[in-house]
Order: C-alpha cells, then structure tokens, then sequence
C-alpha cells in the first residue's frame, strides 16, 4: 500500500458540529490548509449525505465515521451507498460476517476496522468482563481486520507500536485522541487514551484525527500549523 501522503491530509478535521452551515463555516476557516475532513453519526444525522458531497465537492477528502454495526448485508448496503459518493475512509465495528460484507462493497473506498473506543480504560474493559489489557485486545482485532482484508484500523497512538512492530507497515493506521498533554495529564473530556500528534506519528500512525483542540482555539489555524509541524517532525 502506497503512503505518499501529503502531510495536508495526515490531520483529518473532526466536523462534530450539529448543523451543515457551521460545517461549511468551518471548512470555510480552514480553507486549504485541512485537505481531510470526519463526519461523524452527530453531523451525518443533521446533513446526510449531501454534506459529504459538499466537502467533496471542495476537493477535500471524506472519512465517514459511522462505526457501521448492523446485520452484514445492511453494512454492505450502507458501504455501496457510500463507495458511490466517494468517501475515502468507512469506519465499520463488529465481527468477521460484518467486515467481510463491508469489505465486498467498498470500491476505491477504504474500510476501517475499529478496535477499541479511545474513551475506554482498563476499568471499563473489566466493566465489560475482559480480561486482558486494552493493548491486548487492539491487537486481536486488528489482526483479525487485516487477516480479513481491511485496509486499515482505527485505534489509539498508544496501542499503534505493537501494530506496526507485529503486524507491518502494509495498512493504515488512523487514530483520535489526540491531544496536547501526555495519557497521564488529567483531561476535561471522555478521551482517556490519547497521545500528541508527534507521539502518533511518531508511532505508527497514518493520520491522526482531530476535533476539539482545533475547534475550541482562539486561532484554529495556529493550531492546525502546530499539529502539522509536530507531524512533519515525528516523520522527519
């Protein structure tokens, strides 16, 4: 898998706004400077499809994170829908019938297993009776997505060493997160696995999605600028 990739598009812009306008607003702002956008279930409710479209449309690029889980032939339904209006990244969770629908549907679209929520901890994985660590956990179901034939997975920077250690360079690596401060430094929101953009990369990953640390600037692109020369730092 070829990963030419302009450091433009390694930071993909979580759109978790609630109205299409403050979408365009937004792409508005970051003009150039952002070529990825995400929209997530939040944005994907308040616009649909056309506000995939319209990102398209701008010459950017789309990662329609829906975390597709449903009945395999519905996910594969939902894939060809998307496939056609070109999304660049699906993000699909659940087991081997339900990857290998959306895998058959893809097109040029690339599906994205996801492995382990980056608002979990090890408190809430004995919550839900596993065992074992998070690492672990991401790790199994990554491999179980590559054996599979997805073209990525979605997980945390602290989880993407292993992967690529175990599992090669040959697939693509997404994570959120992403934050300032390091996993120790007490945060003010539900991520609670989270790296900087230079630890990301610095680890493994292909690209990193950001969404509240951009939004919630006084001078967004400063922030954007910054994320982008941490990128380029940890590639360098």
């Amino acid at each position: 898998m070829a990963k030419n990739i302009p450091l433009e598009e390694r930071l993909i812009f979580a759109l978790d706004v609630d109205s299409p306008s403050e979408a365009e607003r937004w792409l508005d702002r970051l003009g150039d400077q952002v070529r990825f956008y995400k929209v997530g279930l939040q944005l994907f409710l308040a616009g649909g499809l056309p506000i995939v479209e319209a990102i398209l449309a701008r010459g950017h690029r789309v990662m329609v994170d829906l975390k597709l889980f449903d009945i395999p032939e519905t996910v594969a339904l939902a894939v060809r829908e998307l496939r056609n209006r070109r999304a660049t990244f699906i993000t699909v969770h659940g087991n081997d019938s339900i990857l290998r629908a959306a895998i058959q549907e893809r097109g040029d679209s690339r599906i994205l297993s996801v492995t382990v929520l980056t608002s979990f901890d090890e408190s809430d994985m004995r919550a839900m009776g596993f065992t074992g660590t998070i690492e672990d956990l991401v790790y199994l179901r990554a491999r179980k997505a590559l054996d599979l034939g997805c073209d990525g997975v979605v997980s945390s920077g602290l989880e993407a060493p292993r992967l690529r250690g175990e599992l090669g360079e040959q697939f693509l690596i997404v994570t959120p997160g992403i934050r300032p401060g390091s996993n120790d430094t007490v945060q003010e929101d539900d991520q609670k696995r989270i790296a900087s953009a230079y630890q990301a990369i610095r680890n493994g990953a292909d690209y990193v999605v950001v969404g509240r640390p951009i939004r919630n600037a006084s001078d967004p692109l400063a922030v954007v600028k910054q994320i982008q020369e941490q990128m380029g730092a940890a590639l360098a």
